[in-house]
């Protein structure tokens, strides 16, 4: 089983290299990328009805199996991201969960003027979420090749 401690990560000593910040900093960027999505999932899966009423309140149907996709993508996407394993694939699953959600729920062109501009930075807050993880997603599969060509 695989832990959540940075040495535990086989690209540690390649994103050290390659980076140059230390294998616990990279980590600590990764859980700090993935925390929203942890805490997220978690008070889901603790409050399963407020899960359902989030999904209910978002047109999603039916509710109950939307709602547990959500906390096992919201979970399963981050401890991949965080374990190294599949770690490109986690990080491509948040970011597209994350731009579809942005869409569904940050629809500022449409909203009254009174909540315009808080819609309008929390959509774009969410972009650049889904920019930093399309660059995790990037730079493992870049580490992945350049470990398998040496």
């Amino acid at each position: 089983m695989a832990t959540l401690l940075p040495s535990s990560d086989p690209s540690s000593s390649l994103a050290r290299e390659t980076s140059l910040l230390p294998g616990w900093a990279y980590w600590l960027a990764l859980l700090l990328l993935c925390s929203a999505y942890l805490q997220g999932g978690i008070d889901k899966a603790l409050d399963f009805s407020g899960a359902i009423a989030e999904m209910q309140h978002f047109g999603l149907s039916p509710a109950a199996p939307m709602a547990v996709a959500v906390i096992v993508l919201e979970i399963g996407a981050s401890l991949m991201i965080l374990t190294g394993k599949g770690r490109w694939l986690g990080a491509l699953a948040l970011a597209a969960f994350t731009l579809a959600a942005t869409f569904l729920a940050n629809r500022f062109w449409s909203a009254p003027p009174d909540t315009r501009t808080m819609l309008a930075n929390s959509f774009f807050e969410h972009l650049g979420l889904v920019g930093g993880f399309i660059a995790v997603a990037w730079y493992d599969l870049r580490t992945r090749t350049a470990r398998s060509q040496s």
